[in-house]
């Protein structure tokens, strides 16, 4: 008699073992607030051997700001004074031929002596005085600069036999620390 309700209690038990599915693995984690995204547990982190490690050059340019000075000779004039000279030598011209000349004579020559004095007072006065010194000039300038440097290293490893490359920021050394994820292909 005790056989009879052992053997439906072992009937049951089975049908609802088949009805969870529970081969054996753990249920899925409850979707929501904090969990993962879906597929995010299909990945772990793994380690591989790096076969070679090269470096990849880029050349970088910089701009300096420059000033390019050199002496140059400067030659600075006085302004001489044409006019004045002028005007004082015609008026003491004028006085003097006022003074040599009588009667008709005395307006020749006072105007006689205008001219001759202006003529000489312009050129005493158009002499003017010259000077001659060093200046220093300066040009701005850009003065570039190139530089061979490293812009990253391509890195060949091995992970379970199989080989990879990829560009890293850095040299990783002999190992690469990996993270695998697998998926289902579709």
């Amino acid at each position: 008699m005790l056989l009879v309700p052992l053997l439906a209690l072992a009937v049951v038990s089975t049908g609802v073992m088949a009805q969870d599915g529970g081969y054996g693995y753990p249920p899925p984690p409850p979707q929501g607030a904090g969990a993962p995204p879906p597929g995010a547990d299909n990945a772990h982190y793994a380690w591989a051997d790096v076969l070679r490690v090269d470096p990849v050059y880029g050349v970088a340019r910089t701009a300096t700001p420059t000033q390019q000075c050199y002496d140059q000779q400067v030659v600075q004039q006085t302004p001489s004074n044409k006019g004045i000279g002028t005007v004082l030598g015609a008026v003491v011209g004028g006085v003097l031929g006022s003074t040599i000349g009588h009667g008709r004579g005395n307006t020749a020559a006072t105007v006689g002596g205008a001219v001759v004095g202006g003529a000489v007072g312009n050129s005493v006065a158009s002499g003017g005085s010259s000077t001659v010194s060093n200046q220093t000039v300066c040009q701005p300038g850009t003065q570039v600069s190139e530089q061979r440097q490293i812009i990253g290293y391509d890195v060949e490893y091995r992970y379970h036999g199989d080989v990879y490359m990829s560009r890293l920021s850095y040299d990783p050394g002999e190992r690469l620390r990996v993270r695998v994820s697998v998926s289902p292909a579709d």
